[in-house]
Formats: structure tokens, sequence, C-alpha cells
């Protein structure tokens, strides 16, 4: 797989809001971005940290992936999101590797990338992401 960097880290909070004056006023970070991806029920909210990005997801409905999450696990890292040239040919070697893919195709995420999950069961237990 041609992966280039880690594109972002995504963490589950309960309040986006809530957590700003931390990433703003702690650790210097300057949210650039804020989002609302209506297909996943999730809120988002960017910072750059270098070329990597952190990324807080807020569930914006109790029945959202993240809702499910911060419920079971509390609120954390997420995921790991890794840059790749074509997601859909990382989905292809992937699943010939026989990793399990949550996304059989590429679908739209924020910030206009396209993006794809590997299972944590294929994935030494953590949830993968690919964008692109």
């Amino acid at each position: 797989m041609d992966i280039s960097h880690i594109e972002h880290i995504g963490i589950a909070v309960k309040n986006i809001d809530a957590c700003l004056p931390y990433y703003e006023n702690v650790l210097g970070l300057k949210c650039y971005n804020i989002e609302e991806v209506a297909d996943q029920k999730v809120k988002t909210a960017f910072f750059k940290v270098g070329q990597t990005k952190i990324e807080l997801l807020e569930p914006t409905s109790e029945d959202s992936t993240i809702a499910k999450f911060i419920e079971k696990k509390g609120e954390g890292i997420h995921h790991i999101a890794f840059a790749v040239p074509d997601v859909a040919a990382a989905l292809a070697e992937a699943e010939s590797k026989g990793v399990q893919l949550i996304d059989k195709a590429p679908r739209g995420g924020a910030e206009g990338l396209n993006i794809a999950f590997l299972h944590p069961k294929s994935t030494c237990s953590v949830l993968t992401e690919l964008c692109q």
C-alpha cells in the first residue's frame, strides 16, 4: 500500500465546543474547519499539526457510530487515517491480503476527501481509515 503520511487522527468527543479551549488555549493549535457530515451523523473540527491533522468527532445523533463508540468506550482516540493516492486501489489491495473491509468502495468524508475504513478485527484492533 502506498501510504504517504498520517492524514489525521480521529478523536471522539461528546462536545466539540467544550474541547476547543484545550486544543486552542492549552496546546496552541488553531481550529481551521468545523463541518457536519450529515450522512455519518457527525460534526467534525480540524487542527493542523505539521502535515497531520487532529479531527474531533462529535455525534449529531444518538444512533451515530461515534455516539455508540463513546457510550461503549468513552471519549478518546477513535481511528487513525492514512493518506493514499487511490482509496479504491488500497481497498482492493487490503482485501486481497485478507483484511476485512467496512467500506467496499470509497465514499465522501469531511473536507471533501474520499474515504474508506478497514475493520479493526483485521487491523490489530485499530480502526483504520484510508483517505484520498
